[in-house]
């Protein structure tokens, strides 16, 4: 009788704990799915009005098109299949440019941090190389690399490493300095400090110049493209500028953004992943 009476209040505050726990998780879901309706709601009235607004004249549909006309010119490139060897060569570009950017960035900043003198060194021609406008350094690339896939990348490069290292670096110094002082006073070296404290500290300061290098990548390697790339979705919107077919203009930069849209998500599912198991 007494075990019995001692674990009813357990058990009674247990299912509460559960009721008010599905009660949030339903809340959650809820808003979830009502901001998803909004979103998909203004998309789907943006893209009416326009092609409302392009049947009617209402605008000039020789520079803005409308959006039948572009998911017909997209339909006719996938059933050629001219345009999956463009997006290939874009995607992949972009891929390597993003993951060769977070990753030489990010040792830059565990380098810059590990040795104060060098980043004391570095700092200044960090700053300014990050003000340089890119587009004026891709011919000097073009000319060191050859017009082509490395270009492109060192292109992409230029933009994402410095950002990463910036962001990287200011996340370490960010970390509470008495974690450090505890793992010092129990005898941690350097490299023991960083182990146990900056970098685990710092996982979502890094994951989240994961979600930024997305987009800079995409920039770098449309900038790229613009210079240098005879194939690539950067080539198509320059080639529809110069024959006036701007319909192939938005067409690509649709693809770029739907593209562009599933890449962050595929980083924000990595960084769920990662957070969770931290």
């Amino acid at each position: 009788m007494t075990s019995r009476h001692e674990r009813t209040p357990a058990s009674s505050t247990e299912g509460w704990l559960q009721e008010i726990f599905l009660q949030h998780k339903n809340r959650k879901r809820r808003i979830r799915n009502q901001v998803l309706t909004v979103q998909l709601s203004l998309l789907v009235l943006f893209f009416a009005w326009w092609e409302i607004a392009g049947r009617l004249k209402w605008i000039d549909v020789l520079l803005f098109s409308y959006p039948s006309k572009i998911f017909a010119n997209i339909w006719s490139n996938i059933v050629s299949g001219e345009l999956w060897a463009h997006l290939g060569i874009t995607v992949g570009e972009t891929v390597v440019g993003f993951l060769l950017g977070t990753l030489v960035g990010t040792l830059l900043a565990i380098l810059i941090w590990w040795s104060p003198f060098l980043n004391k060194v570095l700092d200044p021609y960090m700053v300014v190389f990050n003000s340089m406008p890119k587009v004026a350094l891709g011919p000097i690339f073009i000319v060191m690399f050859g017009a082509g896939f490395t270009a492109i990348v060192v292109t992409t490069l230029s933009i994402t490493v410095i950002v990463t290292t910036l962001v990287v670096y200011n996340s370490f110094n960010e970390v509470d300095s008495n974690l450090i002082k505890v793992v010092r006073t129990f005898g941690g070296s350097k490299r023991q400090v960083f182990q146990r404290v900056i970098l685990p500290a710092s996982y979502p300061a890094i994951v989240s110049t994961l979600k930024v290098n997305v987009g800079m990548a995409w920039v770098g390697v449309i900038v790229g493209e613009f210079l240098v790339a005879k194939a690539g979705l950067g080539y198509l919107i320059m080639y529809g500028f110069q024959v006036f077919n701007f319909t192939l203009v938005l067409s690509s930069l649709l693809i770029i953004a739907v593209v562009a849209t599933a890449m962050y998500q595929i980083v924000v599912y990595v960084e769920r992943k990662l957070l969770t198991h931290r």
